[in-house]
């Protein structure tokens, strides 16, 4: 038998540089001695034989080999395979497909039978054709990548396979390559979507555990082998392949938190987070790197917090990233959870068992750039694909890292897919998206010169903000409940505020401009102070503009800035008065509160990501005191509505004494509706304010003290009004009545109106 196929088509499949493999191999209609036929074909290599089985009655037609490397073809009637795939390269999408299997004698001698993979259809409907084209398919990730799939419903599991899938319009060739195919991308010449860049092939036996990688051909002729922008799991850095992962396994136990999210009024809840390192957290003898599998952690993570009233933990980046010193912020697997803990499943289960005991799991977030390591995104098919062309735009002056060119189509849908997979497929409760302020502006970091105005000549970055409000649309309307927090430096306008007013669209926004100040401000000697107070008021000016998270998170703790203990003033039990006294101040102050790991025992060190935190001075009582006003704390914000359910509310918040600079003392009220207001009184020298005059609002005539920071339990010095405050009638402050209270020395008490 003669083939109708040239040598120069023989001889692409077998040098793996055929663009369009389907045009050549599976079936075709043919035309063979004046008589319609379908001609099946296949490439090989290393096998020794291979035959064509009709399903219909079972007879084995074998394919004649026309070329030694494996190159085979048989002749079948035209009733062989459906009319509708004679001479398609990619078939469409159907139930129809040839009613034939293929066995392929390998030089063992083992037979092995499988689905044509150029026979099977698309993954890809006409409809996800357009929403790609569009750039607004949000469940991308359910067609690109790989997924476990059958061709069929052949019991022998011959028609089981893999479907790959990857974005690479500009590349001439793609192969698929792992351990499903001895790494040898001739096996798996993938076949092109047109006009969408998508290379797509379903390969039999592959399954999930195999290691794959996705070898291009760019249009500069050069070779690259890159790990799949879509892979749900990666090897355990240094490796780099991706992995194969079937996440349709796990059984969610978890309804009943879903569901009450989903009812849940998000800013009227108490947010006590706990920011949290997975790597470093807590480690373990005998571990890699002392890494602990996400199951572990979550059994550990779920105690400390019931222990310590935490009701969300923050974990930065658990996406995969090469480099570990990068803490995660710098991604190449944005589908994939870090593999140094454990599998897909795994963390699954780590969510899944947090949700099951009322915690909260969100996740940071870093679609603001990505690094250039070899295996990622950087010039994935050869070319600028996922960044700007020009490094005025492209590459990140700070960093060393590449900017993602918001502008294209298929950019914002990745990005905007991988934020709704990460709520989709492992039901994570928000995203606290990272270094939001070198997304909105075009001149970040940059000098005049080194950066591209937009159309109107401004430098604010178009693109970006169409793309942020895109994200944050897609997450509250797909996933009620779920929250997204910016990390946004800058004075922008309406970060948390809905788009259809003409904000961003975040649910909050971390106020970093409280944080600065207050550091700044607690950093001074306490005889100093009084020359600084408006560092504390003046973030009330502004506290209701956005709905803010008051953040002390691992960036106030790294870069040689010390400790947060250690930034305090003055002898070691002022340092320690100090700490409780920023604490309490700032989960009294308006606005959701973040502390990071570490923070809570007051360690001396500062955070490194091979240590963590410093556990062992939990042996001395000054720093089980910091952790219990900390405990303490966050269950005093759960039991008082007044310190949450107003937090983003002008009606939450009331001054009471903020002028008196000379004491450096600060008074104010918290209120919500239907809750017994709570009287917050601030000292913030290490003298005692004996006596201390308050004024109070009308009803009630006892005021409980329901916490106070220098207490013995928190290693104070037992400076206090137990069990509370008479109120005495004698108007002040500009109010009907008052208290007499004693303000302890650098300290705060907290009061509780009782009926």
């Amino acid at each position: 038998m003669h083939t109708q196929l040239t040598l120069s088509q023989i001889g692409s499949l077998i040098e793996g540089t055929c663009g369009d493999p389907g045009a050549i191999l599976g079936p075709h209609g043919v035309d063979y001695q004046g008589t319609p036929a379908v001609a099946v074909r296949g490439f090989f290599p290393d096998s020794r034989a291979a035959w064509v089985v009709d399903d219909r009655d079972g007879v084995r037609r074998p394919m004649q080999k026309i070329h030694p490397a494996g190159f085979y073809e048989a002749i079948c009637p035209a009733a062989f395979a459906p009319e509708v795939f004679r001479n398609d390269a990619l078939p469409p999408t159907t139930p129809d497909r040839p009613g034939y299997t293929l066995q392929v004698a390998q030089q063992s001698g083992e037979i092995v039978a499988m689905q044509d993979p150029y026979a099977v259809p698309s993954i890809l409907t006409d409809f996800d054709r357009y929403l790609i084209g569009e750039g607004k398919h949000h469940e991308l990730y359910n067609r690109l990548g790989a997924h476990v799939r059958s061709a069929g419903d052949k019991t022998d599991g011959s028609d089981a396979g893999v479907n790959f899938a990857v974005w690479a319009p500009n590349a001439r060739t793609v192969q698929v390559v792992g351990d499903f195919n001895g790494w040898d991308g001739r096996k798996a010449v993938m076949r092109v979507h047109p006009y969408l860049g998508i290379w797509e092939l379903f390969v039999p036996g592959a399954k999930a555990g195999d290691r794959y990688k996705y070898r291009l051909q760019t249009e500069h002729g050069e070779w690259v082998d890159k790990s799949d922008p879509l892979g749900f799991a990666a090897e355990l850095p240094p490796l780099t392949a991706s992995i194969v992962a079937d996440l349709t396994q796990h059984e969610w136990n978890d309804n009943q938190w879903m569901q009450k999210r989903a009812e849940t009024e998000v800013l009227k809840q108490p947010y006590n987070v706990y920011e949290v390192h997975l790597g470093s957290w807590q480690q373990g003898p005998g571990r890699t790197h002392g890494w602990l599998d996400y199951r572990d952690l979550a059994h550990r993570l779920v105690d400390y917090c019931h222990r310590m009233n935490f009701t969300h933990v923050e974990l930065m980046p658990v996406s995969e990233h090469p480099f570990t010193g990068s803490w995660g912020y710098q991604t190449v697997g944005y589908f994939a959870p870090t593999s140094r803990h454990g599998s897909p499943e795994d963390f699954m289960y780590f969510v899944d068992f947090m949700h099951q005991n009322n915690i909260g799991v969100i996740i940071d977030w870093v679609p603001a750039h990505f690094p250039k390591d070899g295996h990622g995104l950087y010039r994935f098919d050869g070319s600028p694909l996922y960044e700007h062309a020009d490094p005025r735009q492209g590459e990140h002056p700070d960093w060393g890292t590449m900017i993602f060119n918001y502008g294209r189509n298929e950019v914002r849908n990745f990005l905007v897919a991988n934020a709704l997979f990460w709520l989709d497929k492992y039901h994570i409760d928000g995203l606290r998206v990272d270094a939001v302020a070198s997304m909105l502006y075009l001149d970040y970091s940059r000098e005049g010169g080194e950066w591209i105005p937009n159309q109107y000549g401004g430098r604010e970055n178009l693109e970006a903000i169409d793309f942020i409000r895109e994200f944050n649309v897609a997450v509250h309307e797909k996933h009620p409940g779920a929250i997204t927090v910016a990390e946004e430096s800058t004075a922008w306008p309406g970060v948390s505020r809905p788009t259809y007013d003409g904000g961003l669209g975040f649910t909050f926004k971390w106020n970093m401009g409280w944080m600065n100040d207050t550091l700044r401000y607690m950093r001074n000697e306490p005889i100093h102070r009084k020359y600084h107070q408006d560092e504390l008021t003046f973030s009330l000016i502004y506290a209701f503009t956005e709905n803010f998270t008051l953040p002390l998170s691992h960036d106030e703790v790294v870069h040689g800035k010390g400790s947060l203990i250690s930034q305090m003033p003055g002898d070691m039990w002022q340092k320690f008065a100090n700490l409780r006294l920023l604490y309490s101040y700032m989960w009294t102050h308006p606005g959701k509160n973040l502390l990071f790991m570490g923070g809570e025992i007051a360690q001396w060190t500062e955070w490194h990501h091979d240590h963590g935190p410093q556990w062992e001075l939990l042996d001395f009582k000054t720093h089980r005191g910091v952790q219990n006003l900390v405990a303490d704390l966050n269950q005093l914000v759960i039991e008082n509505p007044a310190l949450h359910a107003e937090d983003h509310s002008g009606e939450g918040f009331e001054w009471v004494d903020c002028m008196n600079h000379e004491a450096s003392v600060l008074v104010y009220l918290r209120k919500a509706p239907g809750a017994a207001p709570m009287l917050v009184c601030c000292n913030f020298t290490p003298v005692p304010r004996d006596q201390y005059r308050v004024g109070v609002p009308a009803g009630g005539n006892y005021w409980h003290e329901v916490l106070n920071s220098d207490a013995g339990i928190y290693g104070g010095s037992n400076v206090g009004n137990y069990p509370g405050l008479h109120v005495t009638g004698v108007p002040h402050h500009g109010r009907p009545d008052s208290v007499l209270v004693n303000i302890p020395p650098l300290g705060v008490t907290i009061f509780r109106l009782e009926e």
